[in-house]
């Protein structure tokens, strides 16, 4: 066991991350298999099933991982459904576009924000975190469909990015609320003996690149802003 896994602590740490990691991926695969009935043909019902299917194949590992170090999935998945409920509630999307805009930009800046926070981890968690961000062919899909209708539709661009707005907004305000309420990821990214950590600075320059990101992403569907 790597040395930083025999701190309690940062353990907990861990098993705290890769729940929210669990939860978050079985929560895009239940949107993305809805966003798959307002799908405006086949081709497109079934590339959305088969992205959906991509997340969903991602939890085995996270779920083993944390079983290793000693805790139970469901119980690390648990505290996190809430906050993640209650992103999806507040982002219910209108139609099939705002539903692709939602799979693209969310589950984007989802991805970024436990990218940085895999920097503070031990290298085989980090790596198994990485692997589980990988891209199920999301972004081709996305802005190929998005930049296809706004070329036939150029009112739609401006609908499309009022709401990854308020996407970023949204996402931002559950990311720091659930980093706030857990301890245990706190202290993770607080730091430890043999790893490095973030003060109040260094966050304040996480959060400007995680929407740097998002700015670029919007840009590649044709809605820089």
């Amino acid at each position: 066991m790597p040395l930083a896994l025999e701190d309690a602590a940062y353990r907990e740490a861990v098993i705290d991350l890769l729940g929210a990691i669990s939860y978050g991926e079985i929560s895009a695969f239940e949107r993305l298999v809805e966003d798959g009935t307002l799908a405006p043909s086949l081709e497109d019902k079934v590339a959305v099933a088969t992205m959906a299917t991509a997340e969903f194949a991602r939890v085995a590992g996270l779920h083993a991982r944390i079983a290793e170090l000693g805790a139970d999935p469901f119980a690390a998945m648990a505290p996190f459904r809430e906050a993640i409920d209650r992103f999806h509630a507040h982002t219910a999307p209108a139609d099939w576009f705002e539903g692709l805009i939602k799979a693209y930009v969310g589950d984007g800046l989802a991805d970024d924000f436990y990218r940085e926070i895999a920097a503070y981890l031990d290298a085989t968690t980090r790596d198994l975190v990485l692997a589980s961000l990988e891209d199920t062919g999301h972004a081709a899909f996305v802005v190929d469909r998005v930049r296809a209708a706004i070329a036939a539709d150029p009112r739609l661009g401006g609908r499309l990015a009022l709401w990854g707005r308020r996407l970023m907004g949204e996402a931002l305000t559950q990311a720091q609320r659930v980093a706030a309420e857990r301890d245990a990821l706190s202290a993770l990214l607080a730091g430890g003996v043999d790893r490095p950590g973030l003060d109040l600075a260094a966050i304040g320059r996480m959060f400007a690149r995680l929407t740097e990101r998002h700015a670029e992403r919007m840009a590649e569907l044709g809605l820089a802003h």
